[in-house]
């Protein structure tokens, strides 16, 4: 009988990319892990779920990431700004990778990579007793190599402060990705909400020239209607889609049916509910 010889879970969005394929996520605002086995089975390629927003525990989002794997997705932790347990805990779980948010110049990336990295890149503190080194069944040396090649760093882009550095962000060794934030950006440009800023739109373009420059990849959140723009921009790894926006769409539209049919106008229900919660 031979011994096992256990290696880390691969990436399925680092297999797409390195394909030069375009990956495709949908992001998760709720803890539930069957909304991210949901996601998972209708075919995308990863999860996104939230820390940096949104109110989940880490019990939650390790279940997430199970229920994820299950189905050969990948999960993301967009993490909360803190220590450097708050940035690898994900990834002891097994996350694909993480997102960091809120970048806001070549030092504090700087010292993400650090955080997030193994050796040569960073100094990452090295357990391997987790779910990412399979129990402390993946060699040490091996848990080291794999673990920087097939998990991935996200840095988010998303105020005008790290502009002027853009460029030695994106080139940092130990960054995989450079994700663009939209909503963001155009209220740190003091114009919220207008995604048709000329800033905002050179900004964009200017992520994926520079990621494709560089080797790195890049992401930002789209629709089903502009990803062709996203990809002719350079773009290869597109967020499309939201749980919560799912639910709502869904359960407004049937609301609206329902009322319809009873010669109701839609906008009825609301009114009504105001009217109750004022007795």
């Amino acid at each position: 009988m031979s011994v096992r010889k256990y290696a880390m879970r691969p990436s399925r969005v680092l297999r797409k990319l390195h394909a030069g394929e375009v990956a495709y996520c949908t992001k998760l605002n709720l803890a539930d892990s069957r909304s991210a086995e949901i996601a998972a089975m209708s075919g995308f390629d990863c999860i996104w779920t939230d820390m940096e927003h949104v109110p989940n525990d880490w019990s939650a989002v390790e279940k997430q990431i199970l229920a994820a794997k299950a189905y050969d997705a990948d999960t993301i932790v967009r993490v909360a700004r803190g220590s450097y347990s708050d940035y690898i805990r994900p990834l002891e779980m097994d996350a694909a990778g993480i997102m960091v948010p809120h970048i806001m110049s070549l030092e504090d990336a700087q010292r993400v990579v650090r955080s997030t990295k193994f050796h040569p890149l960073g100094m990452r503190p090295v357990d391997g007793g987790n779910s990412d080194g399979a129990y402390c069944n993946v060699d040490f040396n091996d848990y080291i190599k794999q673990a920087n090649e097939e998990r991935f760093l996200i840095l988010q882009i998303e105020d005008v402060e790290p502009l002027d550095e853009l460029e030695q962000i994106v080139a940092l060794p130990g960054v995989n990705m450079i994700f663009f934030g939209p909503g963001d950006f155009s209220q740190s440009i003091g114009a919220p909400g207008r995604m048709d800023h000329p800033l905002l739109l050179e900004t964009r373009k200017r992520i994926a020239d520079l990621a494709n420059k560089y080797g790195k990849f890049a992401g930002t959140v789209g629709t089903v209607d502009n990803r062709e723009e996203l990809i002719g921009l350079g773009y290869r790894f597109i967020s499309i889609g939201a749980d919560v926006v799912a639910l709502s769409q869904y359960y407004n539209a049937i609301m609206k049916r329902l009322l319809s049919s009873c010669g109701r106008p839609a906008d009825s229900i609301y009114s009504e509910s105001s009217k109750e919660g004022t007795t």
